[in-house]
């Protein structure tokens, strides 16, 4: 691959690529794949009809991994990408996403993109998708992913939904529908800043008996920036559900958690908790006594609340 040292810098921050990576990949820079490896388990296939890739990994494939990140350098440049994951019957492996985009123009620069994952029994996926913004320009950086989860019996979701760092808007939005014994973890760790807004909404139902979802997001708001967690979990069988949101306002951040538990089933458990409040006072003056400055202080209670 034929990339410079900002394509790569940005890779690092979304996928933490140092060098091309092992086994499957797909590296798409400003439109176009930089570079692009099948193996012979996990085969990667540009769609025909959009912009996208179907990404099928065969049954029973063990301890394999899928890169698929996204650069944007470019100012004014925006992409609708369709991608589809069909993980086979008993595979269990790890699925790096993520995007970053640098912008030093006045134009806005935008990424949309719409990943469904068809979970076969039994099969075990982790996924981690990270997003990030750079550049000085007046352009703004967008980033709107779509996830689509749809499990089948006995398989296991483990999302990482990151982004911390220089995207102006973004509105996040993750859907997933389980089978009977199918088990669902998302840990979404978000900050904002300036003039910010974020918008995730999570929309799970629980379809099978013993299934399960356990939703946690951690997110601080800074400066004068927005975020609304819309967390919707439906119990139509015997089943367990739980949503929890545990937010830091800071200077005139302001944060809406809106849960929403709809029980179809008389065994359906769901559970919501939020927590959203300024950093204690005593956090700080603690750090403070240890020689930090308030600043200091307040980036180190920042680094562990997000970690």
């Amino acid at each position: 691959m034929q990339l410079n040292d900002l394509q790569w810098k940005i890779l690092e921050e979304v996928a933490d690529l140092h060098k091309t990576p092992e086994g499957a990949y797909n590296i798409r820079s400003d439109s176009r794949s930089a570079g692009r490896q099948s193996t012979e388990n996990i085969e990667i296939i540009p769609k025909s009809d959009v912009s996208g890739l179907e990404i099928r990994i065969k049954p029973g494939t063990k301890n394999e991994s899928v890169h698929i990140p996204v650069v944007l350098t470019k100012s004014g440049l925006k992409e609708v990408v369709y991608n589809d994951f069909y993980i086979g019957e008993g595979a269990n492996v790890l699925i790096v996403a993520g995007c970053g985009i640098d912008n030093c123009g006045n134009q806005d620069s935008q990424h949309d993109g719409i990943h469904r994952f068809f979970v076969g029994k039994n099969a075990t996926i982790k996924y981690v998708e990270k997003h990030y913004g750079s550049g000085e320009g007046k352009g703004k950086r967008i980033l709107n992913p779509v996830t689509e989860v749809y499990q089948e019996e006995g398989s296991s979701v483990t999302m990482e939904m990151v982004q911390i760092k220089g995207v102006d808007d973004t509105d996040r939005k993750t859907i997933a529908k389980l089978g009977a014994g199918a088990k669902l973890v998302v840990r979404e760790r978000l900050m904002t800043h300036g003039e910010q807004k974020a918008y995730s909404l999570y929309d799970v139902e629980l379809n099978g008996d013993d299934s399960s979802a356990d939703v946690v997001s951690r997110s601080i708001a800074r400066d004068n920036s927005y975020q609304r967690f819309d967390a919707k979990i439906v119990g139509n069988s015997k089943c367990h559900g739980h949503t929890e949101c545990d937010s830091i306002i800071m200077d005139n951040g302001k944060i809406l958690a809106v849960p929403a538990l709809d029980a179809q089933n008389v065994d359906a458990a769901l559970v919501h908790e939020a927590a959203i409040g300024k950093i204690a006072g005593e956090q700080i003056i603690k750090l403070m006594t240890l020689g930090l400055t308030q600043q200091e202080a307040e980036e180190q209670i920042i680094s562990g609340f997000l970690r």
